[in-house]
């Protein structure tokens, strides 16, 4: 499986534009490869990693974009229980299928899985979220009210469309929630790593617990604003006594 829209006009690939997916993908399996912005993850013979490199494309200003490699790196689900499957191709038909729904998420470069000397190599590129910063790293009990409460409202509504439609991220924690903010009253959420993202038939419970692990995650943040947060993702301006209940065992969990 190969799938491409880079047109890349650097020295070191130009003269590759027009050959085989073979050729283009050697290219980029070698590009920084020892340059890790995360090392790489080894499990059952396996190996996966990011890198970052920056581009220039054929009518384009020079891009930064984020380079996953992966060697003989699967795992196993329901619907593939007699076949192993790369954790990137999940991700990248996560990533299309939230493209579809209008659930904010990554733009797919190039994206490639094909057997290279008896080894299932894959690699998906992806633009650099320009703009935006992970959660993880911001300091939200220092920023103005009225901000702080805009991002948060965004996640809310980002994470209430993608429960709405089925699917679990499975891995949401800060460092994989990623906002912008335009204004004080205006922001934008957008997932990453979609790895472990999964449809759900269930998706009361799935929700229920994704939230839960979220909130458990979201240090330093108050009381007021994780009220805010339940009322946005609920769409409600104030909650029933069984939501609130909801709320309150979520906050036990959290002290455990």
């Amino acid at each position: 499986t190969v799938v491409n829209t880079m047109k890349l006009s650097t020295p070191s690939l130009q003269k590759q534009q027009k050959s085989t997916d073979v050729v283009r993908q050697e290219s980029l399996w070698k590009l920084n490869q020892n340059q890790w912005y995360e090392a790489p993850n080894y499990r059952r013979g396996g190996w996966s990693g990011v890198c970052k490199a920056s581009l220039s494309f054929i009518d384009e200003e020079k891009q930064n974009v984020f380079i996953k490699r992966q060697e003989n790196h699967f795992y196993r689900s329901l619907s593939h229980c007699l076949t192993n499957r790369p954790t990137f191709e999940r991700e990248y038909s996560n990533i299309i299928q939230f493209a579809k729904l209008g659930i904010p998420t990554l733009d797919v470069i190039y994206f490639s899985s094909k057997k290279v000397n008896g080894k299932h190599q894959c690699i998906l590129v992806t633009r650099e979220l320009e703009g935006y910063q992970s959660l993880e790293t911001l300091s939200l009990p220092f920023i103005e009210k009225q901000e702080r409460r805009s991002i948060l409202h965004s996640i809310a509504e980002t994470m209430r469309n993608m429960h709405a439609h089925g699917y679990q991220h499975g891995n949401l924690y800060p460092k994989h929630v990623f906002v912008k903010v335009h204004t004080s009253k205006a922001a934008e959420t957008c997932f990453i790593d979609l790895e472990k993202t999964r449809k759900r038939w269930f998706k009361k419970a799935a929700s229920l617990k994704e939230i839960g692990i979220f909130h458990r995650h979201l240090n330093d943040v108050s009381r007021t604003d994780r009220l805010r947060f339940f009322q946005a993702y609920r769409q409600e301006k104030k909650l029933s006594k069984k939501k609130k209940k909801m709320i309150k065992t979520i906050r036990r969990k959290k002290r455990k």
